[in-house]
C-alpha cells in the first residue's frame, strides 16, 4: 500500500470514529440533510412553483445564501495572509481550519446554485467544453471558472500540507508561496466577480452601484473571520485545538475594522438613494422604508443594521472583546447581520418593483426553507469531517508513525 493511500484511509478512519457526542452530531446533521433532500425531491417533482419565486422575483433565499457563502469562502484569505505572507506562527496553527471552512462554504455555494436552477441537468448548459458559455465576455462564465477553481485550490493546498505533516515533514515555504499568492488573488477575484454579476445587470438599478464590489469584500472580511472565530471557540471547547489570545485578538480586530468599513459604505448608499430619491431609488425605498403596504423586508434590514452596529460597539471596547460571551455575541450578530444585509437585503429588492412598476413581495416557502436548512447541515457535515484529520494530525494521533 502506498503512503498516499495509507494517508487517505487513515484520514477516513479518523473522520468516522469518535465518541457519543461526535456520533450524535453526525446523526443530527445527516437527519437535517435527509429532511432537506426530501424537500428537494418535492421541488424536483413539482418544479419551482413550490418556492416563493416567480416571474417577478426570480432569485430568492437560494441565491441569498450563495452570495453570503461566496464571501465566507473568500474570507479564508484573511487567515492565509498573516499565516504565510507575514509568517505568523499562531495563525498557521488554525489556517487549515479556515481552509476547511472555505471548502465547505464553496461547495455549499455551488449546491445552492444547483437547487436554484430547478433541474440539476441545467448545469450542463454552463459547463465549459460541454456548452457555449461565451467566455470571456460573459461574467457568468467567469463565475463558473472562479468558484470551482477556488474550491480545487482550497482542497489541494490543505491536502498537501496535511500529507506532509502526516509524514512528519514541513513543506518548503519557497515552494508554497506561488500557490499561496495564487490562492489570495483567486479569493479576491472570487467575490469581486460575484459582485460584478450584480453590477452588470443595469436593468436592476439597486445593484448598479460602483460600491457593490468593495462592499462585498468588506462584508466578507467581517462575516468570514467572525464565523471562523465562533467555530474556533467551539473547537477549543470540545477538542484539543487551542485558540490562542493572538489569533482571537487578530480575528476580532479584522472583523471590527471590516464591519466598520461595510457600515460606512452602506450609509453612503442609503444617503445617496434616499436623500434625493429618483425613480431608480424605488428598490432602496422598498427595502428601507417600504412602498405602501409592501414592507416585508423593512424590519429585517433594520434588524441587520442594528446587529452590525451592536457588534461593532462590542468589538471596539477592549474589555468586552476580551470576554468570551460578548465576543461570541458580536460574532453571531455580525454573521446574521451580514447574511440579512448581503443576502435577502440585496438579492430580493433588486426585483422590487419590476421594470413595469409591479410590487410583488417575496416570502420563502417551507420547501425553500427546508432545502436551505438541509444544505447548511450538509455544509456543516463537510466541515466537521474535514476538521477531524486536521486536528488528529496536530495532536499526533494521526501520522505515518504516530
Amino acid at each position: 500500500m502506498t503512503i498516499l493511500m495509507r494517508f487517505a484511509l487513515d484520514s477516513l478512519r479518523v473522520m468516522l470514529r469518535g465518541g457519543p457526542r461526535y456520533y450524535a452530531l453526525l446523526a443530527v446533521l445527516v437527519l437535517g440533510v435527509l429532511v432537506g433532500l426530501a424537500a428537494y425531491v418535492q421541488q424536483l417533482q413539482h418544479g419551482l412553483i413550490v418556492t416563493g419565486m416567480g416571474d417577478q422575483v426570480t432569485w430568492g433565499v437560494y441565491i441569498a445564501n450563495f452570495t453570503f457563502l461566496v464571501g465566507v469562502a473568500a474570507a479564508a484569505v484573511m487567515v492565509v495572509i498573516p499565516a504565510y505572507v507575514f509568517g505568523d506562527a499562531e495563525m498557521k496553527r488554525v489556517v487549515l481550519i479556515a481552509e476547511a471552512m472555505a471548502v465547505a462554504a464553496c461547495a455549499l455555494a455551488l449546491l445552492f446554485v444547483i437547487v436554484d436552477l430547478g433541474r440539476p441537468d441545467r448545469m450542463l448548459n454552463i459547463v465549459p467544453l460541454l456548452s457555449h458559455v461565451n467566455f470571456p465576455r460573459s461574467l457568468l462564465a467567469w463565475d463558473v471558472v472562479v468558484i470551482p477553481g477556488y474550491l480545487v485550490i482550497n482542497l489541494v493546498i490543505p491536502a498537501a500540507v496535511l500529507f506532509a505533516n502526516y509524514r512528519g515533514r514541513t513543506l518548503s515555504h519557497r515552494r508554497m508561496m506561488p500557490v499561496i499568492l495564487l490562492a489570495i488573488l483567486w479569493a479576491i477575484a472570487l467575490h469581486v466577480v460575484t459582485a460584478f454579476l450584480y453590477v452588470a445587470d443595469v436593468a436592476k438599478p439597486f445593484w448598479h452601484s460602483p460600491l457593490l464590489g468593495p462592499r462585498f469584500l468588506a462584508s466578507a472580511f467581517a462575516s468570514g473571520p467572525a464565523l471562523l472565530l465562533g467555530v474556533l471557540h467551539v473547537l477549543d471547547a470540545v477538542t484539543s485545538l487551542r485558540l490562542s489570545d493572538g489569533v482571537r485578538r487578530l480575528l476580532a480586530n479584522i472583523t471590527a475594522i471590516a464591519l466598520q468599513i461595510n457600515l460606512v459604505m452602506l450609509a453612503a448608499e442609503i444617503f445617496t438613494e434616499l436623500y434625493r430619491p429618483t425613480e431608480h431609488s424605488l428598490s432602496a425605498r422598498y427595502l428601507f422604508l417600504g412602498l405602501g403596504e409592501a414592507d416585508g423586508l423593512v424590519i429585517w434590514i433594520r434588524a441587520a443594521i442594528a446587529m452590525e452596529v451592536t457588534a461593532v460597539a462590542i468589538l471596539m471596547v477592549p474589555r468586552l472583546q476580551r470576554a468570551t460571551a460578548p465576543l461570541l455575541c458580536a460574532c453571531a450578530l455580525t454573521v446574521f447581520g451580514v447574511w440579512i444585509e448581503k443576502g435577502m437585503g440585496l438579492v430580493v429588492p433588486g426585483f422590487i418593483p419590476t421594470p413595469l412598476g409591479e410590487v410583488v413581495e417575496y416570502v420563502p416557502t417551507m420547501v425553500e426553507t427546508l432545502v436551505s436548512l438541509g444544505l447548511w447541515c450538509l455544509g456543516t457535515l463537510i466541515f466537521v469531517l474535514l476538521a477531524r484529520p486536521i486536528i488528529a494530525i496536530n495532536e499526533g494521533v494521526l501520522g505515518e508513525n504516530p
